[in-house]
């Protein structure tokens, strides 16, 4: 950018929304995050919320249950951006000089036409895969980002095509492993984790076999 972002909107709760929001708001510019439901989505739901609190404790603003339906570049020099949005029964206008939306990704695979060889994508261009990371065509596999559904992370997609690979050409039978993967959430509270979620292991288990522990202690870097 050319100039600095100034008074900027957010739109989307993921991991890459709060934490642009959380660098904008730290070095002082007026940062608002548009939430259409929950926090980081996929994450565990306690800890996404205790990140959520300390962002709007430290000068980010959040606009709950809402997502934009326009957006209008208004005339003059300062060319900011009006955005009018939805909150339950009330319509709003709000503006701003940056907006910026992260609200999930999707695979470009269009150009490759893989319908041509029978394969079935999704609406998101992703390719649904069972354990082994083959296709509905058997022969077809597919890796990394573009499994719908599963993790979007590098080493990730690294790893699964060392052992598919291992799989085809070497007689190996291990398989990847998409469950215990340690992911760190760089917002301004930072957020590790591995393996299910409290609510994804009650759903996995049942509550009634799960035991919760919770430790509290003040950040090294405070």
């Amino acid at each position: 950018m050319k100039k600095a972002p100034g008074k900027t909107l957010v739109v989307g709760a993921s991991y890459v929304a709060l934490e642009c929001a959380g660098f904008l708001a730290a070095y002082g510019y007026d940062t608002t995050v548009m939430v259409r439901s929950i926090f980081l989505r996929g994450f565990d739901q306690d800890m996404a919320n205790r990140i959520g609190t300390f962002m709007e404790n430290h000068k980010t603003k959040f606009i709950r249950g809402a997502t934009p339906s326009k957006m209008e570049k208004l005339d003059g020099e300062d060319g900011q951006i009006s955005v009018t949005f939805k909150q339950g029964e009330e319509e709003k206008v709000e503006k701003y000089d940056t907006v910026l939306f992260a609200m999930g990704r999707y695979a470009v695979t269009g150009g490759i036409n893989l319908a041509a060889a029978g394969v079935t994508c999704e609406p998101n261009g992703k390719f649904k895969v069972n354990d082994e990371e083959q296709t509905n065509i058997p022969h077809i596999y597919a890796i990394g980002d573009v499994i719908y559904g599963q993790l979007e992370l590098t080493p990730v997609a690294i790893k699964a095509g060392m052992l598919l690979s291992k799989r085809l050409f070497a007689g190996a039978t291990a398989k990847m492993d998409y469950l215990n993967v340690p992911t760190t959430v760089f917002t301004p509270l930072e957020y590790g984790c591995c393996g299910y979620d409290e609510e994804a292991a009650k759903t996995q288990f049942g509550a009634e076999n799960i035991l919760t522990y919770h430790q509290e202690f003040q950040p090294l870097e405070w």
